[in-house]
């Protein structure tokens, strides 16, 4: 980073605080809602929050940084449309604000994981482990609370429902941010998020209290807290630490738990008409349905993952097992009785050269096919690369023998390769397993010895 931008973000960052602490004054000064504090320094904060986070160093993961900025600026907007609908009119679509506020908090959560682990490929199913967290544990504190908080709240029960939603999703942003610091050991970046979202949470707990019993009046001091919150989550981005590995076990529990009580509240509302209001059953319809297409994805992408891995340990042209999964097998076989072979067809090349490389791909595969139907079950054939073959046979010193027999005699009669007669042959080097880590050098001398004699067989000897 240049030191010319650097100290630009720098002033960008000190002036968020420093705004941030003219708006509080302003506030103790003149406590009375007014246009010019409520609606546009307040949301210049909030907006000069999202660009901080969105400038942040590129030692950041990128989803990281675009995931949280989005967030802030969406939590922007919200509050933009809630203080103009208050001081002017014609109003802004109401519901607005309601559906920014909502958007904020998987956005966090997926950009607080990100920003929190070490960096790696972006996997669409983390959103959806995302989504179903939130859905899930909405479906849990709607069970709980919603129709304790219909008593107290005015309102029908979707606006209720949404007003316990965004502490539902700070209980959920704490939680997991708890976890992280304690995994981290109190790294500075997982330290600021916390403080962040710990503050953050405060804010609308005390929001939602005021509003259920004095009155929430808009413009409170308090209301600087969202901000703080907001401000430190960015503040977060700038600071090193913090990116290490979180176990799979906190995302899977979650889900576990989400599922269940989604899965409970559902039977209960079936069993018992009318004990919840709809509006509570949509997160957990949500949620299963949401698991049910994690559980497919997951099942897509093992199944990719298993072809891709099958894939790569097969040779394309005879459809054999290629050298990765030959030296596997030759690893294992160290441990156990049993004989390697490595052969080199004799001819070859001269086929190949003459006739073209098709003609000698369709040759290989012609010799791939009779060296497969003679070696036994339980072996591994293998093709190493141009002419060269493998075969680990396990079991005794006999049984190698026979099968380095029965390979020499499939290439004994011609085969036709476009319309041509050709006849090859095959150099083998039989090695004895005893526990050495020099098989396949032993075996390869004795494949060369085998060739300087004219063909056939050579067992390695000490």
């Amino acid at each position: 980073m240049a030191i010319g931008t650097a100290r630009s973000y720098a002033k960008l960052r000190a002036s968020v605080f420093a705004l941030l602490i003219a708006h509080v004054t302003l506030r103790l000064i003149f406590p009375t809602p007014s246009v010019f504090a409520d609606l546009y320094i307040y949301n210049a904060i909030a907006l000069l929050g999202a660009a901080v986070a969105f400038f942040a160093p590129p030692f950041n993961d990128q989803l990281a940084r675009l995931a949280l900025s989005t967030a802030l600026s969406l939590w922007a907007i919200g509050s933009i449309t809630t203080a103009w609908n208050d001081f002017y009119t014609p109003t802004i679509w109401p519901n607005l604000s309601d559906f920014c506020y909502i958007l904020f908090y998987p956005l966090v959560l997926f950009g607080l994981i990100r920003a929190l682990t070490a960096h790696r490929k972006f996997l669409a199913i983390e959103l959806l482990d995302v989504v179903i967290i939130i859905f899930g544990f909405s479906t849990l504190i709607a069970a709980f609370f919603l129709k304790s908080a219909m008593a107290h709240f005015i309102g029908s029960s979707t606006s209720v429902f949404l007003s316990i939603v965004y502490p539902i999703g700070d209980v959920v942003l704490l939680s997991i941010a708890l976890i992280i610091v304690i995994v981290q050991r109190r790294a500075l970046r997982s330290l600021l998020f916390l403080v962040a979202i710990a503050t953050f949470t405060v804010t609308d707990i005390y929001f939602l209290y005021k509003s259920g019993t004095t009155g929430y009046s808009f413009a409170q001091l308090t209301d600087d807290g969202w901000l703080l919150g907001l401000i430190l989550m960015a503040e977060a981005l700038w600071h090193h630490g913090g990116e290490s590995e979180i176990s799979e076990r906190i995302i899977s529990t979650s889900i576990t738990v989400a599922m269940i009580f989604s899965g409970a509240i559902l039977t209960i509302s079936a069993l018992k008409r009318g004990y919840l209001p709809d509006v509570a059953l949509i997160p957990a319809i949500a949620t299963v349905a949401l698991a049910v297409v994690r559980m497919a994805v997951a099942l897509k992408d093992a199944r990719s993952a298993s072809s891709n891995l099958e894939l790569s340990r097969i040779d394309e042209l005879t459809g054999l097992a290629n050298r990765r999964r030959f030296m596997t097998e030759v690893e294992m076989l160290k441990d156990n009785p049993g004989t390697l072979l490595l052969l080199d067809l004799d001819g070859f090349k001269y086929v190949n050269d003459t006739l073209g490389h098709g003609a000698g791909d369709d040759l290989l595969r012609q010799i791939a096919l009779r060296f497969s139907r003679v070696v036994p079950h339980g072996s591994l054939l293998a093709r190493l690369g141009g002419d060269e073959f493998g075969v680990v046979i396990p079991g005794g010193t006999r049984h190698g023998a026979e099968v380095a027999m029965a390979l020499t005699s499939t290439v004994s009669y011609p085969f036709v390769v476009d319309g041509h007669e050709v006849t090859v042959g095959v150099s083998i080097g039989r090695v004895i397993n005893d526990g050495s880590n020099e098989l396949m050098r032993r075996a390869d001398t004795a494949m060369y010895e085998a060739k300087r004699a004219g063909g056939g067989t050579v067992l390695w000897q000490p």
